[in-house]
C-alpha cells in the first residue's frame, strides 16, 4: 500500500511539474506543441500524453486552475463591505500574480480553444460582473455598458498590461490597477489615490 501512494504522489508531482511548464512555455510560445512541453518539463511526450491526452486536455487543465484560484480571491474580495472601486483595487493587487501566470489564456482564449475556455470561465466571469454590477448599482463604476461587458474589458486590460509587463518589466500591478478603474468609469484622482504608492 505504501508503495501505491509513493507512485501516485510521483505522478501528482509529475502532472503539477508539467502543468508549471506548460505554462511557461505556453506563455513565451501560445503555439508551442506537446513535444516542446515535454522537453522543458524533462520528460518523453508520451509521459505528458499519460496525464494529458491532447493538447486541449493540457489548455482545459490549465484553464480549471487559474478559474479555482481567480475565484477563490474574486469570492474573498466580493465578500467585504468595502465600495467596489475598493473591492476592485484589492482583488488586482491580489490576483496580479495568478493574472501574469496565466497571461496565456487570454491568447488562447482567442484560438482555437476559446469555445472551451470560454465556457470554464464562466464563474470567475459572473462574479466580475457581479462586483461591476455593484459599483454601477453605488454609482462608483460608469454605466454606459452593461455589468458583464465593462468587466470583461476591464479585466482583459489587467491581462494585456500583465502581458506586456513579462516583456520589457515597464509596467506593473499599479499600471493594470489605475488602467482598468479609469476604463471602469472611475475618474483619474480616486483612481489614483485608491492605489496609493503600490508598486
Amino acid at each position: 500500500m505504501p508503495a501505491e501512494s509513493s507512485r501516485a504522489r510521483s505522478m501528482n508531482e509529475t502532472r503539477d511539474r508539467i502543468l508549471d511548464v506548460a505554462l511557461d512555455v505556453l506563455g513565451e510560445n501560445p503555439d508551442a506543441g506537446m513535444g516542446d512541453i515535454a522537453s522543458a518539463a524533462g520528460v518523453v511526450r508520451r509521459t505528458v500524453y499519460g496525464h494529458f491526452p491532447s493538447r486541449l486536455d493540457l489548455v482545459r487543465t490549465l484553464t480549471e486552475r487559474a478559474v479555482t484560484e481567480m475565484t477563490a480571491v474574486l469570492t474573498e474580495v466580493n465578500a467585504s463591505d468595502t465600495e467596489a472601486d475598493a473591492t476592485w483595487v484589492d482583488f488586482i493587487a491580489r490576483i496580479w500574480p495568478v493574472a501574469h501566470r496565466y497571461r496565456v489564456l487570454l491568447a488562447l482564449r482567442r484560438g482555437e480553444y476559446g469555445e472551451a475556455i470560454h465556457s470554464l470561465l464562466g464563474p470567475v466571469d459572473e462574479l466580475l460582473a457581479d462586483l461591476v454590477q455593484r459599483g454601477q448599482d453605488s454609482d462608483v463604476f460608469a454605466q454606459h455598458l452593461p455589468a458583464g461587458i465593462l468587466s470583461q474589458l476591464a479585466y482583459g486590460a489587467v491581462f494585456a498590461i500583465a502581458d506586456n509587463d513579462l516583456s520589457n518589466g515597464t509596467l506593473g500591478a499599479r499600471a493594470a490597477t489605475i488602467t482598468s478603474l479609469l476604463m471602469l468609469g472611475v475618474p483619474e484622482t480616486r483612481a489614483l489615490a485608491l492605489v496609493g504608492d503600490q508598486p
